[in-house]
């Protein structure tokens, strides 16, 4: 069984191809082959307040939403399917309980979900939730961290990378906001941060002053984790940029 470890500085050499900044991501094995995302989340909104940008940037990226709550809501669910299309992307949701109580859930419930939603068991890179959750506090997010890197330590789920959205408010004192130390700090050209606004306000229909809205980050941030031994990917596609209304 392979170890898995979590970094504060990128194993990848620095260049052009996330951002200013950034780091582009490692090479995939099959010349040709787009990038097979999966996004983990636990609510409808999440795959665009965390890495809505990320997503928004690189188009070639197959990429898969599993969102693990609202999936019988008639608002949020179709609000959802619109965001999917715009990313160009695949996805599904689960009805988990999000009630107000946040009333613990066991592990493998939650594992048995992500299970039942992924369409596969193999991707080049999985994004989630940090352990730690991104605010405080949201139950579902931590636990949905927690079932994700046991899958992936167990090998259940198998991924070249591992990446944790990496955000903090300080218990409360402040809007959600990039961690300094994360592994990628990803900062928004103004077409991508416009468009991942619009998706927010006009999809998900949050007004101006609400809190999802306030939070939006237009500095995006990562945490990564890969096994030791983990061959690196690369998409090969240079930086693009939102276009689409």
């Amino acid at each position: 069984m392979n170890s898995w470890r979590r970094f504060g500085t990128p194993d990848f050499p620095p260049g052009a191809g996330l951002g200013d900044g950034g780091y582009k991501v490692a090479d995939v094995p099959e010349r040709g082959r787009s990038p097979r995302v999966a996004v983990i989340v636990a609510h409808p909104d999440d795959e665009v307040l965390w890495c809505g940008g990320l997503l928004l940037s690189r188009p070639s990226w197959a990429v898969f939403v599993a969102c693990l709550t609202r999936g019988k809501d008639p608002d949020r669910a179709p609000r959802f399917r619109r965001v999917l299309e715009r990313y160009g992307a695949q996805g599904v949701m689960g009805d988990l309980d999000d009630g107000p109580e946040q009333k613990p859930l066991p592990t493998d419930q939650v594992q048995a979900l992500i299970l039942a939603l992924l369409p596969q068991r193999g991707y080049d890179l999985i994004l989630t939730h940090s352990l730690e959750g991104e605010y405080t506090r949201h139950r579902r997010h931590e636990e949905i961290a927690k079932a994700v890197y046991a899958l992936c330590k167990d090998e259940t789920l198998t991924t070249r990378r591992l990446w944790s959205f990496a955000y903090e408010d300080r218990g409360g004192a402040y809007l959600p906001r990039a961690r300094p130390e994360a592994s990628l700090r990803l900062e928004l050209s103004e077409t991508v941060w416009a468009e991942k606004l619009r998706l927010m306000r006009d999809v998900y229909n949050y007004p101006d002053g609400s809190w999802e809205v306030q939070t939006t980050p237009r500095t995006e941030a990562f945490q990564w984790s890969a096994r030791p031994d983990s061959p690196p990917f690369h998409d090969r596609e240079p930086r693009e940029e939102a276009s689409k209304p």
